[in-house]
């Protein structure tokens, strides 16, 4: 498989926030990156174009978007 990312995502397993609209859902940060991250979802969440991914236990907020969904998982993109 080709490899498109900019910049190399190490694997991790951490609880962490989705926020947006005043709501809060939680969700598994299972690969990291400076440009993005995979998460896992418990269920389908209708998610809006742009919302806050946090992993309080690391102090760690970003603003990102989607950019593929598969199933429970989804691919994010920090915003710059």
């Amino acid at each position: 498989m080709i490899e498109k990312r900019a910049a190399q995502r190490h694997r991790v397993f951490k609880g962490g926030t989705i926020t947006f609209e005043s709501r809060g859902v939680a969700c598994t940060v299972r690969n990291l990156s400076s440009g993005g991250a995979a998460i896992d979802l418990d269920g389908r969440v209708l998610l809006p174009p742009s919302f806050t991914l946090s992993i309080s236990s690391d102090q760690f907020a970003r603003k990102c978007r989607t950019v593929w969904r598969n199933d429970k998982r989804l691919g994010l993109a920090f915003e710059q």
